[in-house]
């Protein structure tokens, strides 16, 4: 039997709507949302530096960052929709989400709908020139459907079976494997570490947490070995532990983003003033490698700030999800932390030259429209559990 049902939901006394109103914005976690905020706005600055001389059109240097924030504002508007819905009610609809969302992983790989950027084709086209990657989508699709998977344990049992451990791992490998084929080994590496924490705060036994972490290091080695990865994606994962034997393109990015870093020093050059930045040496550097822009142009002080303002953020998902009022609210925020910690280490990391080279943006800080809606939603949900969760009571 199912540890929520939709007669709990609904059986609760109606509140007056504007009560419920006054309600939501009261027991918001402002202080998640304050830090986010700042985030997303400390990161247009740095697209726009980084756009202005190689992005925007002639007409308007403000033209990419135009587009920019009309991604943000749809994002923050998604967020705040998702945090109003109980998140107990996408129980029931959760296996449409997922569904749907495995099958537009599949539509970049129709011809004439899918498009190819970087190696990866991960992209589908929509008019106007803009463009959707449905991996993005997909991290939220698995952590809600692992999250019901592993919350359906019965009352009586403190930890999940192992047939639900096992199913909640299938959920995740079928995403996985088809953006996989995308040759999205970043996105693979994040889906990856949200799967290993989210059964592992689900209380499942320690040697399923071991196993996994041994598989994954043998499907590594396994699909170098056997040539499943492209020579560049080897090159990626690779020339971080030895950059002096990679000659080509892998190792010109990250000579360049620590170029520009180092060259930054303590303060700065100064906002649209960097040289590798304006210089365009520093490739992607308004996406994958945005944190070498403010590295160099806001210097040691500037980089500092926009890692202690991330850290908040994921602080505040911490405490919400060791405070959620049930498992499934504390896996769903477990995921997304895990997914936000992993992508924010692995996108620093890499601009620093201790983490391999995978091609993923700074959540909130690169450009990328359907990072950016994905990444607001993830906060969406953390608001929710938030906020649902104390709105029992009421």
């Amino acid at each position: 039997m199912s540890m929520f049902s939709m007669t709990d939901v609904t059986s609760r006394p109606s509140i007056p709507s504007r009560q419920r109103g006054a309600a939501y914005w009261r027991e918001l976690d402002w202080i998640l949302l304050i830090a986010t905020f700042l985030v997303t706005i400390y990161g247009s600055m740095l697209v726009w530096s980084a756009s202005r001389s190689d992005m925007a059109s002639e007409n308007d240097p403000q033209s990419y960052l135009k587009r920019h924030l009309i991604n943000v504002v749809i994002g923050m508007a998604l967020g705040i929709l998702v945090s109003k819905v109980n998140y107990r009610s996408l129980l029931a609809y959760t296996p449409i989400i997922y569904g749907v969302s495995v099958f537009t992983l599949i539509l970049p790989f129709v011809p004439g709908v899918g498009s190819e950027i970087a190696g990866a084709q991960a992209w589908i086209d929509l008019p106007g020139g803009f463009t959707l990657q449905p991996s993005e989508f997909a991290k939220i699709a698995v952590i809600l459907m692992m999250a019901s998977v592993l919350a359906e344990k019965q009352d009586s049992e403190s930890e999940p079976r192992d047939r639900e451990v096992l199913v909640s791992i299938g959920v995740v490998v079928l995403p996985l494997l088809i953006i996989l084929a995308q040759n999205d080994t970043g996105t693979v590496l994040i889906l990856g570490s949200v799967a290993l924490s989210i059964i592992a705060v689900s209380g499942a036994r320690t040697r399923w947490v071991i196993g996994l972490i041994g598989a994954a290091v043998v499907g590594i080695l396994l699909a170098i070995q056997l040539g499943l990865l492209k020579g560049y994606q080897v090159a990626r994962l690779t020339s971080f532990v030895n950059p002096t034997a990679d000659t080509g393109s892998t190792a010109y990015n990250a000579n360049q983003a620590r170029i520009a870093i180092g060259g930054g020093g303590m303060t700065g050059y100064g906002l649209f003033e960097g040289p590798q930045t304006q210089g365009s040496f520093v490739p992607v550097n308004e996406s994958d490698f945005i944190f070498t822009v403010v590295g160099e142009e806001l210097g040691f002080i500037g980089a500092m700030v926009l890692l202690v303002l991330i850290g908040v953020i994921l602080v505040r998902g911490v405490l919400i999800a060791l405070r959620a009022d049930d498992l499934y609210g504390r896996l769903v925020a477990t995921g997304v932390v895990a997914w936000l910690a992993f992508q924010m280490f692995e996108n620093v990391g890499m601009s620093l030259g201790i983490m391999p080279i995978t091609g993923i943006p700074l959540p909130f800080v690169s450009a990328g429209g359907t990072s950016m809606m994905a990444c607001w939603i993830g906060v969406g949900l953390l608001e929710n559990v938030r906020l649902h969760g104390r709105r029992t009571s009421l």
